[in-house]
């Protein structure tokens, strides 16, 4: 049952697993009257598609045109759809996307391009903050990869601490709201069981924070911290590369619960 809706989800993101069969291939006939039914452009009328090399502006008329919905994060930071991502490629590509579709290069331009822009730079900021954090990055490939069905029970415990921060409270609240679209209902509790060890030293850096007062506690933590992010990190780059999606599931989790003591953290530094 999962499986089935995780596939609808994927088809309303135009995403779907690479090696599942979704339709046949097209004949040469068929395919010339696909490329005709490509969108052409708003502006000038002249053929346009989300096959074409450039998939944001017009190659006659070079008006701005819309976000292609086949389109995913890794494509559109031109990443390869891997746990390994290079940041400072990453970045790179943040910053010449924004320099061709940012709103201010658009204010004297018309109100659909206006209206285009916010949408492409709103899209390139979600792909850059959600491939840029290895968990978000974690959970973003697991849906792509057709495993999506898991995330239902898994959620609630990634969430579970109300100390997560706006980024991770965004990407929850999309998250959840496409797959309760798809009949999938996420629990405000789950009895996702976590390894009891592993529990109990998330309470135990939890009391320590709680009760740390000077600098020198605060940094000994936030140590321990990056250390235990850093091998989640690895660990979950390993199980991805096997495509072992049922370790990748477990070690997601246990991020998300470090992720909640770092944004603890950060706050607990926040002078009142």
């Amino acid at each position: 049952m999962w499986r089935g809706r995780a596939g609808a989800l994927l088809r309303v993101w135009g995403f779907w697993p690479t090696g599942v069969p979704r339709r046949r291939p097209l004949s040469c006939d068929a395919a010339s009257q696909a490329a005709s039914n490509y969108p052409s452009c708003w502006n000038c009328g002249g053929p346009w598609g989300p096959g074409r090399e450039d998939r944001f502006f017009c190659p006659q008329c070079r008006a701005l045109q819309a976000p292609d919905p086949t389109r995913d994060y890794f494509s559109l930071m031109d990443c390869n759809r891997s746990f390994r991502v290079d940041t400072v490629k990453l970045q790179h590509r943040y910053q010449q996307l924004q320099r061709l579709v940012h709103p201010d290069f658009f204010s004297q331009r018309s109100q659909t391009e206006k209206d285009f822009s916010e949408k492409h730079s709103t899209l390139v900021n979600d792909a850059y903050k959600t491939l840029l954090a290895p968990l978000s990055r974690g959970l973003y490939l697991t849906i792509l990869r057709g495993q999506a069905w898991w995330l239902a029970p898994v959620i609630p415990a990634l969430w579970e601490a109300k100390a997560g921060g706006s980024q991770h409270q965004e990407f929850k609240t999309s998250l959840v709201k496409m797959l309760k679209l798809h009949g999938i209902e996420i629990p405000e509790r789950t009895d996702y069981e976590m390894d009891r060890q592993f529990l109990m030293e998330i309470m135990e850096i939890n009391e320590k924070l709680a009760e740390a007062e000077s600098e020198a506690a605060m940094k000994e933590i936030e140590s321990i911290v990056k250390a235990k992010q850093k091998e989640f990190t690895d660990n979950v780059s390993s199980a991805f590369e096997q495509d072992d999606f049922e370790e990748a599931k477990e070690i997601l989790t246990k991020m998300r619960y470090f992720s909640n003591i770092e944004e603890k953290i950060k706050l607990k530094k926040i002078p009142l």
